[in-house]
């Protein structure tokens, strides 16, 4: 199911209009790193014509969350990113407008369209991305 679809059908949270409780592992997991890595990831990956699947910016937490297919991503080690699955849930905007002060999706395709884990990893191992990441404060967990 493309995240999309399992927006329409996920529970409110809360009764909070607009946010939405999306269920992670279910045809697609999750790779969630620092708002600042992330969007350098994302200006290379768009730069180099990737297909791009849909990524939230967490606006409040300065994190990104890229949706790739299930089980691709287990062991990422070596990256500033956390792979969040199966009995992971994901508080995420629907599909009706919310105020900028929660973020939002920056990509968000129609189909089920998912980033590619080989092509995130090298967009994450980038030089203008690795610079970012040893600037980026070691104390803020991901």
């Amino acid at each position: 199911m493309s995240v999309r679809n399992a927006l329409r059908s996920a529970p409110m949270v809360n009764e909070v209009p607009g946010l939405r409780l999306l269920k992670i592992g279910d045809g697609w997991d999750v790779v969630r790193t620092s708002a600042e890595i992330g969007l350098l990831a994302l200006a290379y990956l768009r730069g180099t014509g990737t297909s791009v699947g849909p990524v939230l910016y967490d606006r409040p937490n300065g994190r990104l969350y890229y949706a790739v297919p299930t089980g691709s991503a287990a062991s990422w080690d070596d990256l500033p990113v956390r792979h969040l699955s199966t009995n992971s849930w994901l508080v995420a905007p629907g599909l009706e407008l919310l105020d900028d002060w929660f973020g939002g999706w920056f990509e968000l395709p129609d189909d089920d369209t998912l980033t590619d884990t080989d092509a995130l990893r090298a967009a994450l191992q980038h030089p203008y991305v690795t610079a970012a990441k040893d600037e980026t404060h070691t104390d803020v967990p991901l």
